[in-house]
């Protein structure tokens, strides 16, 4: 299944779940879809994010100080589910943390929640057999990270695979924000749509409005997360989740995005 955005650009936010606590995560979900996010993304804190900057490093290093794991994020997915039924929800995670759990209890447990899709940053389309296979069987979304360097054969895969949405990451690299978007997204995004009328979100240094315009301009929604997470460092958990709604509200989103 695709998750759809209907108004373009649609914004997907990334949360890591537990920072500051998961019930402060709660709340600022419910605050971000209120103002405007199409789809939520729940990280599940790891030890070990080589994929991820020194912001979301703090965060998950902070989640898991406070003893969060994936039981606590799929309970909280449901949560967010039963509290907004219409709302994109993705589970974000490395591998090793479903495979400690259990790739089938995972599937099972995802899809009870209310999930939409998963996201495996550190899996490889060309490695996902068994998975692919489990996300069938829930009926869940398996969404993949398709990079500039990515050869044509990959992105294929990657397209033919995937059934929620593409995740074009703008730049090698770790996640963080950065001054401006470099011609690599749009080049990567027309690849992509050579093998697939999925959407695609670019993610990977999106930070302001100026950021969703661009790629409002080929692509169909902007992924934040870095900007949001260190929002939210800044921030305590009562004032976070005005924050991140004001900051949201601030990206300019198309009106009818705000109107759901």
């Amino acid at each position: 299944m695709a998750i759809l955005f209907e108004h373009k650009p649609g914004l997907v936010v990334y949360l890591t779940a537990g920072d500051p606590s998961l019930e402060a995560t709660r709340e600022i979900a419910i605050a971000a879809i209120d103002a405007g996010a199409a789809v939520l993304e729940l990280g599940v804190p790891f030890s070990d994010p080589l994929a991820d900057g020194p912001v979301i490093q703090r965060a998950m290093e902070r989640a898991l100080a406070h003893g969060t794991r994936l039981a606590d994020v799929l309970k909280l997915a449901g949560e967010i589910r039963a509290a907004r039924p219409t709302a994109g929800l993705v589970i974000f995670s490395y591998l090793n943390p479903i495979l400690r759990y259990g790739l089938s209890k995972f599937a099972d447990d995802a899809a009870a929640a209310g999930a939409d899709g998963v996201l495996v940053t550190d899996l490889i389309v060309e490695e996902a057999g068994e998975y692919l296979a489990e996300m069938e069987r829930v009926k869940l979304a398996p969404v993949f990270l398709a990079a500039p360097t990515s050869p044509d054969q990959r992105l294929e895969a990657i397209a033919t695979h995937s059934k929620g949405f593409v995740y074009a990451i703008s730049r090698v690299g770790i996640t963080g924000t950065q001054q401006s978007l470099t011609s690599d997204a749009a080049a990567l995004v027309a690849r992509i749509r050579r093998w697939t009328r999925l959407p695609v979100a670019v993610g990977f240094g999106i930070s302001n409005s100026e950021h969703v315009a661009q790629v409002g301009q080929f692509a169909d929604a902007a992924v934040i997360g870095s900007a949001i997470v260190e929002l939210i460092e800044k921030s305590t958990p009562e004032t976070a989740p005005g924050a991140v709604a004001r900051f949201i509200k601030g990206l300019h989103l198309p009106e009818a995005a705000l109107a759901r």
